[in-house]
């Protein structure tokens, strides 16, 4: 089913007085360039009924974040534009010809929007709670006080622990799930008629993903709100839509009632990414030996009987950070507290939990990012206590694939001068042109043409930067590689596709992971043990299929309950 056909038998019944906003023959171009053809996104067109769910799927680079740009009015005008046939209906209101003091009435106060990147959208200088107050002080006329009142409300209903205290944080002192929370707060303070949700929940784990789904469904039940939800998660599909649009290179492949398209879809493309949401949440396929288990090398870190010794041991590591309380008192908050561990060569260590449990820290300190106490030791040499310049050598060992790709990107380089600059510190190759031959391999090997070498990271997706990013970690061929939420920003078949690679990678060259992920299914796919950590600590250790199928800890247990499964008789 192309999407001419879409636009003119699906879309024209649905639209009626029931619909809260409708998108007819959306075009969105590059500038200068008008011509459709050529268009990032072309002739979409779909209609969403008060009151409902509607949810947008498909890969990275599809255009959906670029239709949900256009219905808030977010498009850089510099860079893009919509065609003149192109039509978007709020309510009574045409937007896509709407003037800035039209939107200064809508956006914000009608139309509210999670972001998926916080990191880039949350002001870096201000208290969260001032950033949540602003909207409420200017569309509902609300005061100071009251509106930072009603802060600290939105900031426990989304799951924010302590939010008396959260209040004053600015964002870089809260974990990336965190300042996702604090987006969402934000985005339905005004309780909007239309929610545009934009991957709201890839920076949550399980347990606040269900949280926010229960608050999100009970916000429209009890306020008749609409969504637009943007995912690549077709589990939270299953959970929440009513209805599915099917994004595919810029045009709408399938859209209809949910129960139609995950159970019966048409178009082949759909099927495909069904077929990959199922088998991604397959657990015979996880619970399946990896090459390095069926030769024998069953790495246990209770298991005396391993035939090698353990690449990297981590031994009583502990971190803590200052907190201010009040105008002279603070306390130290232990972020990871006395965590030991083994990994060994050719293994994948799984670490899950909710946000702000310690793992990003527990990377950062073991890549010496950040000051730990404690013991890390690499092939036998505790690196903790090597001096930076016998450190350094050291460091093409293990690399580090971020949770936010926007954040550890430079924006000013192309992305030949970021993936060939490791290759040029670490002196790999002789000539340029070498090492540029091989920055195209990696980015063919990561699912991009070598055509995105001369651009620049905000010209790419989400999605497509995060494969960016862990190009450049695999640029120096690295043996241990720390995953922090390294497929959270992708689609299920991006997801499957990488961590395929990376198995495949594993497989030949003994490639070594520590995988952390808030994805209680990529983690079941990806590792051969698990740590699970819950405030700082490790509450429990073992292999992954054990773990799954008999939790020990009430948190795992509750970890495991909350997950969201794709459901399809496809």
């Amino acid at each position: 089913m192309d999407a001419e056909e879409v636009s003119t038998t699906e879309v024209v019944g649905l639209m009626s007085q029931q619909n809260l906003i409708r998108v007819q023959d959306l075009c969105i171009s590059i500038l200068p360039s008008h011509e459709r053809q050529k268009s990032l996104v072309r002739g979409v067109s779909f209609a969403v009924q008060k009151g409902s769910v509607a949810a947008i799927v498909g890969e990275s680079g599809s255009g959906k974040s670029l239709t949900a740009a256009a219905i808030m009015g977010l498009l850089p005008k510099d860079e893009l534009c919509i065609l003149p046939d192109s039509q978007i209906y709020f309510a009574d209101m045409e937007l896509s010809h709407a003037t800035p003091a039209q939107w200064q009435q809508v956006r914000g106060k009608r139309l509210g929007m999670i972001f998926q990147e916080p990191g880039s959208c949350l002001n870096p200088v201000l208290r969260i709670g001032e950033q949540i107050a602003f909207p409420l002080r200017t569309h509902l006329r609300l005061t100071h006080a009251q509106a930072l009142k009603r802060a600290t409300e939105l900031l426990h209903e989304v799951g924010i622990t302590d939010p008396h205290q959260r209040i004053r944080s600015f964002p870089h002192e809260l974990s990336g799930g965190q300042q996702q929370r604090v987006m969402i707060a934000m985005a339905i303070a005004c309780d909007p008629e239309l929610l545009i949700a934009d991957e709201p929940m890839s920076s949550l784990d399980v347990i606040v993903q269900r949280q926010i789904l229960d608050l999100l469904g009970r916000l429209q039940q009890n306020r008749s709100m609409t969504m637009l939800l943007i995912t690549h998660d077709l589990g939270i599909v299953t959970e929440i839509a009513d209805t599915v649009i099917v994004y595919h290179q810029g045009v709408v492949k399938e859209q209809g009632n949910k129960a139609e398209v995950l159970d019966s879809p048409k178009d082949p493309y759909t099927q495909r990414l069904i077929s990959a949401g199922l088998h991604f949440h397959q657990p015979s396929k996880a619970f399946a030996p990896t090459e390095h288990q069926q030769s024998g090398q069953e790495s246990s870190s209770n298991d005396s009987a391993s035939p090698s010794e353990p690449l990297l041991e981590v031994s009583g590591l502990n971190k803590s950070y200052p907190v201010r309380e009040g105008l002279f008192k603070k306390r130290e908050f232990r972020a990871v507290k006395n965590v030991s561990f083994s990994l060994h060569r050719g293994e994948t260590l799984g670490v899950v939990g909710e946000s702000g449990s310690g793992k990003t820290t527990l990377a950062l300190s073991i890549l010496r990012l950040v000051q730990a106490s404690g013991e890390v030791r690499l092939n036998g040499r505790n690196i903790l206590a090597l001096a930076n310049r016998d450190f350094h050598p050291l460091r093409r060992r293990m690399q580090i694939v971020f949770q936010n790709p926007f954040a550890s990107l430079n924006p000013r380089w192309t992305i030949r001068k970021i993936l060939t600059s490791p290759m040029q510190i670490h002196k790999m190759f002789e000539t340029s042109d070498k090492r540029e031959e091989e920055a195209g391999r990696l980015l063919e090997m990561v699912g991009l043409a070598r055509t995105a070498l001369s651009r620049y990271p905000h010209q790419f997706s989400g999605g497509e930067r995060q494969r960016i990013a862990i190009a450049r970690a695999l640029a120096v061929r690295p043996e241990i590689l720390i995953c922090d939420e390294a497929v959270s920003a992708l689609d299920v078949s991006i997801q499957v596709q990488v961590m395929d690679l990376l198995r495949s990678l594993q497989r030949r060259l003994g490639m070594t992971y520590l995988f952390i992920s808030h994805d209680l299914a990529a983690i079941r796919y990806m590792a051969d043990r698990l740590l699970v950590m819950y405030r700082g600590e490790v509450v429990e250790e073992g292999r992954i299929s054990a773990i799954y199928e008999a939790p020990e800890h009430p948190y795992t247990a509750s970890l495991l309950a909350s997950e969201p499964r794709v459901r399809s008789t496809l």
